[in-house]
């Protein structure tokens, strides 16, 4: 936490930066003309941009060098840094053969996993819960009450898109979880927390995009028309920048779901 001392002259204000300082009234009441009802000024300097990108390890392509590789939660943490408008330095590595260096920084060999003040931290969720705390501008938080809403999206896709019995449920149990996000946001929408992304968009739209390629290439199944308003979600998410610029190929989304298909 840093604050603002201010020092008052006849024809120049000057500001100082002192940490752990506060502009005390008592000051102005001495220096200069009485200020009523003054209080200490106190400015958060957490919000400012670093200085220095953010390192941040994800997944490569298996397809094509040097491109994103096919990880939804990657993604998710790249949003985030584009949303908020934080630089950062991409590291791809190949989870196939992962290289020494990134195993001795990350010895689970998980990804994404990005670099706060010297240490490696994993893991999305406390990622982007890091980003919003350090860098609260612009704000994507989501309220409480709306953090579930389409929570079991993914894990219903992975469902139906493993199965090997038509019969066996999981595709309804997809299309349920499907209608009730539509259902919710012709209600609260165009987005989860109506005009404004937060961060609940920035995971879903990454899960529904492998949804829509894998259910696309491997059942040639797509999102019905009787949802219109998630098919709308779909396509305003999938069109912005941030999410364009954060993207897998299609390809690479095929190819990191062949295995639990085929297996």
């Amino acid at each position: 936490m840093f604050t603002v001392r201010i020092q008052s002259t006849a024809t120049v204000m000057h500001l100082r930066l002192h940490q752990n300082a506060v502009v005390s009234s008592n000051y102005f009441f001495n220096h200069s003309r009485p200020v009523r009802n003054m209080k200490p000024i106190r400015v958060s300097m957490s919000s400012l941009p670093p200085s220095d990108p953010f390192e941040i390890c994800v997944k490569a392509s298996v397809t094509t060098p040097n491109r994103i590789g096919d990880c939804p939660f990657c993604q998710r943490v790249l949003l985030t840094l584009e949303e908020k408008h934080l630089p950062y330095d991409l590291k791809l590595v190949d989870l196939a053969n992962k290289p020494e260096w990134f195993l001795k920084i990350n010895p689970q060999g998980k990804v994404p996993v990005i670099k706060f003040r010297e240490k490696w931290v994993a893991d999305s969720d406390v990622i982007t819960q890091t980003l919003e705390e350090k860098y609260p501008s612009p704000p994507l938080t989501t309220p409480p009450e709306k953090t579930t809403v389409g929570s079991k999206i993914f894990s219903t896709f992975i469902g139906f898109l493993k199965s090997k019995d038509p019969n066996d449920g999981t595709e309804q149990a997809l299309l349920s979880e499907l209608t009730s996000f539509n259902d919710y946001l012709k209600e609260n929408g165009p987005l989860v927390n109506g005009k404004e992304i937060s961060a609940i968009d920035l995971s879903i739209g990454p899960k529904l995009y492998h949804m829509e390629i894998a259910l696309g290439h491997f059942k040639k199944w797509t999102v019905p028309d009787s949802l219109p308003f998630l098919k709308s979600y779909m396509k305003a998410i999938f069109s912005k920048e941030s999410f364009i610029k954060t993207r897998t190929q299609p390809q690479d989304v095929i190819e990191g779901w062949r295995p639990k298909v085929k297996g």
